[in-house]
């Protein structure tokens, strides 16, 4: 399954939190953008129990992370 979290993150800790989030297991890419949110990432996990684990213990755990809002992809097959 494939999501999208969007990350606020507490200032001057943009750089820090996307060396941190890249490191992460199932994270495909973390882009830090102008305004609000400060970093998309892209995830991909086999299941929803990873996801799960993914953004509450590992996204939301690393420090200067002050809110994130997970949006789960709609598979292609579900519109055919």
């Amino acid at each position: 399954m494939r999501a999208y979290v969007l990350v606020n993150v507490a200032p001057g800790k943009v750089q820090e939190v996307i060396r941190k989030l890249s490191r992460l297991r199932g994270v495909k890419a973390a882009d830090a953008c102008w305004g609000v949110p400060d970093v998309f990432v892209a995830v991909e996990v086999a299941e929803e129990n990873e996801l799960s684990k993914l953004v509450i213990q590992e996204i939301q755990g690393i420090e200067g992370i002050e809110k994130t809002d997970t949006h789960i992809v709609i598979p292609e097959a579900w519109f055919l």
